[in-house]
């Protein structure tokens, strides 16, 4: 339930998407929030005109019936300032309370309130207004011989139905005129601002995942060339020196082109969607290959569930946090390294780690443009549900890199 004050300003337009009614002259006042200074200001002016043009003509009739034109004037400018407070009495109070930005179940009581102390007010200002009009209007007729001193009687019975209509009349009119249907619109206007917000908080949503993919999609296609030149490099190295190595390094590099070529090839929804299992064997064919690279000195393992491999799970963060611990952990010390990729079922949630036994973390290493694109990936997929956290281990040694996603019915 709403406890906290609407967080639009009352001195600026409504969103197009929040506006009702058209955009005559005489409802533009509606462009600002309900019981707002400039949304009274425009209503006040539109019905203080049309209230002006009906006083003017009915003081114009009662002149002409009278013959009397200050008593004309006296009962037009009776009739427009009665009119006029019952109109504006109400929503100038539940204006001077909106402006107070209570919680909003403090400002909605408030505002009724309000409404309703102005209409009472308005009861009694036009009980005043009228009775003065009509003794002095009366007695003028009845000089001129236009009417009688005795008042019309009604029959007992007709007396409290004709009581309940003219109750029934104020009520609409008071209604009406004292800011009732402006009610309405305060509260028809806070669930079309609580809509709007959510649509754009969807559209914003959607853009983001849209800037992500777009990303995803160009690092995909990238294929890591500054990667393929080194191997082809150390390739052409190993040629002369040990062929056996370098068959066996192309091979790798044939095995690993071949798990990840045919997602980059891919497009559409499949471009963007994989499961563990692909991500797992992109993994496994790039540890083999950086092994041959690297003489022997680098070892790994690649364990998970095969209930678990058929989850999905965004494509290439998975092979970026192993780059990230071959290039930050295993390659920076001298001797032999592990690198070990786990995948495990926590509750509702798939949990991936990504462990070495490297050099350990050092200032500003979470910070890189892999691991940033990491968490985007991430925040733009599964919002706060995903989770990514890069520590070290015990000793200073080694780090371990975690991805917690959601659980998902994989696709058919």
């Amino acid at each position: 339930m709403e406890t906290t004050v609407r967080d639009y300003p009352l001195s600026r337009p409504l969103p197009a998407e929040v506006l009702v009614g058209g955009d005559a002259i005489w409802s533009r006042y509606h462009r600002y929030p309900v019981f707002s200074a400039r949304w009274l200001r425009g209503r006040c002016l539109v019905f203080g005109s049309v209230i002006a043009l009906f006083s003017l003509v009915a003081g114009f009739g009662t002149g002409a019936a009278t013959r009397d034109w200050s008593l004309a004037v006296l009962a037009g400018g009776h009739m427009f300032l009665a009119f006029l407070f019952m109109a504006t009495a109400g929503p100038a109070l539940a204006t001077l309370v909106r402006y107070r930005r209570w919680p909003v179940r403090r400002e909605r009581v408030g505002l009724v309130l309000a409404v309703l102390l102005g209409m009472a007010g308005s009861f009694l200002v036009d009980r005043w207004a009228s009775g003065y009009v009509e003794t002095r209007v009366r007695a003028a007729m009845v000089e001129q011989g236009l009417a009688t001193e005795k008042k019309p009687e009604f029959e007992p019975a007709v007396k409290p139905v004709l009581m309940a209509i003219n109750g029934l009349v104020l009520v609409v009119v008071y209604g009406l005129f004292g800011g009732g249907l402006a009610l309405r619109a305060y509260f028809s206007e806070g669930r079309r601002w609580a809509a709007n917000q959510r649509a754009q908080e969807l559209r914003n949503l959607r853009a983001a995942k849209q800037q992500s993919d777009l990303r995803l999609g160009l690092l995909q296609a990238q294929v890591e060339p500054h990667f393929l030149f080194n191997t082809l490099a150390s390739v052409r190295a190993l040629v002369r020196q040990d062929p056996a190595q370098a068959e066996a390094t192309l091979d790798a590099l044939v095995d690993h082109l071949r798990a990840t070529i045919p997602k980059l090839r891919a497009d559409g929804e499949s471009l963007l969607h994989s499961t563990l299992g692909q991500q797992l064997d992109i993994c496994a064919s790039y540890l083999a290959l950086m092994k041959l690279r690297m003489g022997g000195r680098l070892s790994f393992a690649v364990e998970a569930d095969s209930v678990l491999r058929a989850q999905p799970f965004p494509p290439l963060l998975l092979l970026t946090l192993v780059e990230n611990a071959i290039k930050h952990g295993i390659e920076p010390q001298p001797g032999p390294g592990r690198i070990e990729v786990r995948a495990s079922a926590r509750g509702e949630h798939l949990v991936v780690s990504v462990v070495d036994d490297g050099a350990g973390l050092k200032p500003g290493l979470g910070s890189g443009v892999g691991l940033v694109n990491v968490r985007e990936q991430l925040a733009a997929r599964y919002g706060a549900a995903a989770t990514f956290s890069l520590r070290g281990l015990a000793g200073g040694r080694g780090a371990v890199a975690t991805i917690s996603v959601p659980v998902e019915e994989p696709a058919a």
